[in-house]
C-alpha cells in the first residue's frame, strides 16, 4: 500500500495481497476466539502492523475516568510514554479528542490544531487512529504509526483498512462483554446460594462448615479455613473438605498460631511468596506454616463484629476490613495449586467476608445465651407430654425420681482413689561418695550382692594426680631427713659445733614435714579407696539396667547410683493421694483413731502386674505435707502395709488403690468431687 517510483512486478503484488488476505483471515479468527485481553491485543496489533508494513502501533483501552491506558505497543516512542513530557500530554489530548468524536482520524506528523484541547501529533510518523468497541460504544483505540511519505490515496487506504479491522475486533469486544455478563450472572447465582445457605443455621459448628465449604466453591481457591477467637487464641473450627480436625497436628497448630498473630495486629495479611514487608512475629509464623502446608499464597482476614446497617450507607465492597467491631476470628484463604489473581479474588472475598461475619456473629450470639442447650432441649421435648406418650413419660419420670431418692437414702462405700507403686520396706540407696567418672560397673540389675561387696569403681584423675604429688614430696622429704640423720650419726665425721647445730635445725624442720606428708598421703589413699563403691547391705540390685545406665558416666558427689533391696524383705505400697481428697481421708482417719488409737483405715489395692488379684492393707503413715510429683501433680504420700505377704512382688509396679473412708449416701459418693469443684470455682464467690 506504500507508494514509490520503482516498478513492481504483478507477481510480487499478488503475493503481497495474498499475505494481507492471510493476515486479515487470522485477525478474523482472533476476533472469534475466547482469548484473554492481553493475548488478543498482542496478536491483533502484530498482524495489523504487519499487514500495513507500518513502523509500529499501540492499543489503548479506556480505564478509570474514561482515560486511555496503554495495553500493548510495538515500537512506540519513549517520549509518548513519559507522563511528564510535553509530547505525551499533546498526544493524550489527541487520543481524548478522538474518543470523544468516535471517528477515526489521519493525523500528519508534527501537526496540531489551533485549539490545544484537540491535541496533536508530536511524532514524525503518520498517525492512523480509530476507536475500538462495539454498538457505538468506545472501549479503546487502535493507533498505527505509519511512514509519512505515502500518497494521500494510500493514506486514506490505511484508514479504511484500520476501520475494517476495528469492525472485525468489535465482534471480540461483544463476545467478551457477553462472557463477562454470563460470568457475572453465574457468580451472583453462586453468591445467592452461598448467602441463603450460610444464614440457614444458628449452630456455630454448622455455620462454620457451611462458610468454608460453600466459600471455597464461590472463591475457586484450594482451601478455606475459619478460626474463632477464644481467650485470646484463634482455634481452628472448620477446614473445607474435612469432616474432622486433628487439633494436635502440626499444620493446624501452626495455622492457629498464624491466625492469632494476624488477629492481634488487626490488619489483613496477604502473602504471595515474599515476607520482606511483614512484621517479624508474623513473618516467622508464615514461614513455619508454609513450610508444613506447601501453600503458594494465602490471605488471613480478621472477621469482625458487623455494625448495624444504616439506610443509605451501604458497606463498600472493596474495603478489606468493612467492619470495625470486635474481632470474632479469622478467615484463611489458601492457594496450593490454583493461581487466582488478587484483583479477581478480592471482589468475591468481600462478598464471602460480609455474609460470613454476619452469620458467624449471629451464631455466636445465639449460642452464648444463658442455658441455651437446656432451652433448645425443652423446645424439642413438647412431644413427650402429648396424650399418647404421657403415660410413658410419667413412668420414666417415676423411675428416675425413685433412683434419685435411692441415691440419697441408700448408703455406699465412700472410697478415695489413688495411684502408687510397690516398694521394698528395707532398701538402701547407694550414693556417689566423690565426684568422678564411672570406670567399671561390677554388678547388674537383679544380682545378689553381699554387704561390703564392691559395686561400682569410680575414677578421679585429680585425686590420683594429687596422691602422686604428695607421694613424691613425701619420699623426697624422707630422703632428705635420712641424709641429715646419717651425717649426724656418722662415726668418721668430724662435725664442728656450727655444722651440728645446722644439721639439728634441718632435722627439726624435716621431721614434722615428713609426718604431715605421711598423714596427707594416708588421707589421699582413703579417698581413693572410696572410689570403690560397696554395697551397704546384703540384697539384690533393683535399679533398672544398671550397667548400661552407669558405664562411663560422670557423676557428682551425693548422686544416687543404684538401689539395693534387702533379701527376703517385705513390701509396702507407696500411694500418691491428690490433695483435693486428703481432707476426707484425714476426717475419716481421725474419727477411727478416736475410737481405737491403734486402728487405721483399710485399703484395697490391685497391682498392675497381677490385676486379677485384690489385696488388703492398712495405712501405716500419712505424710503431713503435700509435695509436687512429676506425674500426678500436688500429692500427699501414704504408706500402706499389706495384711498378707505379696506373691512375687515387683519393685516399682504400679498400684491402683481405694482407701475406705466410711459410708455415705450413694449419690454423694459418686458426685462429691463435682460439688467440691463447683464450690471452688470463681462462680461461687
Amino acid at each position: 500500500m506504500a507508494s514509490g517510483h520503482t516498478q513492481v512486478s504483478p507477481e510480487t503484488i499478488e503475493k503481497t495481497k495474498q499475505q494481507i488476505r492471510g493476515l486479515v483471515g487470522e485477525i478474523a479468527q482472533l476476533c472469534k476466539s475466547d482469548l484473554g485481553p492481553d493475548e488478543f491485543y498482542a496478536g491483533f496489533l502484530q498482524r495489523v502492523v504487519q499487514a500495513l508494513a507500518a513502523v509500529g502501533g499501540a492499543v489503548w483501552i479506556l480505564g478509570e475516568g474514561g482515560k486511555p491506558q496503554l495495553s500493548y505497543q510495538i515500537n512506540i516512542s519513549e517520549k509518548l510514554l513519559d507522563p511528564e513530557s510535553e509530547e505525551a500530554a499533546k498526544h493524550f489530548r489527541l487520543l481524548d479528542y478522538i474518543i470523544a468524536s468516535k471517528v477515526g482520524q489521519l493525523i500528519p506528523p508534527l501537526s496540531g490544531a489551533g485549539d490545544e484541547r484537540m491535541g496533536g501529533n508530536p511524532t514524525r510518523q503518520l498517525l492512523v487512529v480509530h476507536p475500538l468497541g462495539h454498538d457505538d460504544q468506545v472501549e479503546g483505540l487502535l493507533e498505527i504509526f505509519q511512514r509519512a511519505d505515502a500518497q494521500p490515496a494510500a493514506q486514506r487506504g490505511y484508514l479504511q483498512f484500520v476501520k475494517q479491522m476495528c469492525e472485525l475486533a468489535a465482534e471480540w469486544f461483544k463476545n467478551r462483554k457477553l462472557r463477562d455478563l454470563g460470568d457475572r450472572h453465574s457468580l451472583w447465582a453462586q453468591a445467592d446460594q452461598f448467602a441463603r445457605q450460610v444464614h440457614e443455621s444458628l449452630d456455630v459448628r454448622e455455620t462454620c462448615y457451611t462458610i468454608v465449604n460453600e466459600g471455597r466453591r464461590l472463591l475457586g481457591c484450594d482451601r478455606v479455613t475459619i478460626t474463632i477467637l477464644r481467650n485470646g487464641v484463634c482455634q481452628v473450627e472448620a477446614i473445607s473438605g474435612q469432616d474432622t480436625i486433628d487439633s494436635r497436628s502440626n499444620v493446624v497448630t501452626l495455622l492457629s498460631r498464624l491466625a492469632t498473630r494476624v488477629v492481634k495486629s488487626g490488619e489483613p495479611l496477604w502473602y504471595g511468596g515474599s515476607t520482606e514487608d511483614l512484621p517479624p512475629q508474623i513473618e516467622e509464623a508464615v514461614q513455619d506454616y508454609v513450610d508444613q502446608s506447601y501453600t503458594k499464597s494465602l490471605a488471613v482476614i480478621p472477621l469482625r463484629q458487623p455494625q448495624p446497617a444504616q439506610t443509605g450507607t451501604p458497606t463498600p465492597a472493596t474495603d478489606e476490613t468493612p467492619h470495625s467491631g470486635a474481632i470474632l476470628g479469622a478467615l484463611v484463604i489458601e492457594q496450593i495449586e490454583s493461581e487466582i489473581p488478587r484483583d479477581v479474588l478480592t471482589p468475591r472475598l468481600d462478598l464471602v467476608y460480609e455474609h460470613s461475619s454476619r452469620a458467624l456473629a449471629n451464631a455466636l450470639e445465639h449460642s452464648s445465651l444463658f442455658l441455651m442447650p437446656l432451652w433448645r432441649a425443652l423446645g424439642k421435648s413438647r412431644v413427650v407430654v402429648q396424650a399418647r406418650t404421657l403415660p410413658k413419660t410419667l413412668t420414666i419420670a417415676g423411675v428416675l425420681l425413685s433412683l434419685l431418692v435411692a441415691g440419697v437414702v441408700v448408703p455406699g462405700n465412700f472410697d478415695m482413689k489413688a495411684k502408687g507403686t510397690l516398694q521394698p520396706v528395707q532398701k538402701q540407696d547407694v550414693f556417689a561418695p566423690l565426684t568422678g567418672e564411672i570406670l567399671e560397673v561390677l554388678h547388674d540389675t537383679g544380682e545378689l550382692v553381699d554387704e561390703g561387696e564392691p559395686l561400682v569403681v569410680l575414677r578421679n584423675p585429680e585425686l590420683e594426680i594429687r596422691r602422686r604429688e604428695i607421694e613424691g614430696r613425701y619420699r623426697a622429704a624422707q630422703e632428705s631427713l635420712f641424709a641429715v640423720v646419717q651425717q649426724m650419726i656418722s662415726p668418721s665425721g668430724n662435725l664442728t659445733p656450727q655444722e651440728r647445730v645446722r644439721l639439728e635445725a634441718e632435722e627439726a624442720k624435716l621431721r614434722p614435714e615428713v609426718e604431715s606428708l605421711a598423714k596427707q598421703l594416708e588421707l589421699q589413699n582413703k579417698l581413693l579407696e572410696k572410689l570403690t563403691v560397696r554395697s551397704p547391705i546384703r540384697g539384690r540390685i533393683i535399679t533398672w539396667d544398671v550397667k548400661r545406665q552407669l558405664q562411663n558416666r560422670p557423676v557428682e558427689m551425693g548422686q544416687v547410683l543404684l538401689t539395693v533391696a534387702a533379701e527376703d524383705t517385705d513390701y509396702e505400697v507407696e500411694l500418691y493421694m491428690p490433695e483435693r481428697r486428703i481432707g476426707h481421708l484425714h476426717k475419716a482417719r481421725d474419727a477411727l483413731k478416736a475410737q481405737d488409737p491403734s486402728a487405721d483405715l483399710a485399703v484395697h489395692f490391685v497391682s498392675m502386674t497381677d490385676p486379677g488379684v485384690s489385696h488388703r492393707g492398712r495405712i501405716v503413715h500419712v505424710n503431713p505435707t503435700a509435695e509436687t510429683h512429676e506425674e500426678h501433680g500436688n500429692m500427699v504420700r501414704i504408706r500402706v502395709r499389706p495384711d498378707e505377704p505379696l506373691t512375687q512382688p515387683r519393685p516399682g509396679a504400679t498400684v491402683t488403690a481405694k482407701v475406705h473412708c466410711g459410708r455415705a449416701p450413694w449419690l454423694w459418693c459418686r458426685l462429691h468431687e463435682a460439688w467440691e469443684w463447683l464450690q471452688t470455682s470463681p462462680l461461687m464467690f
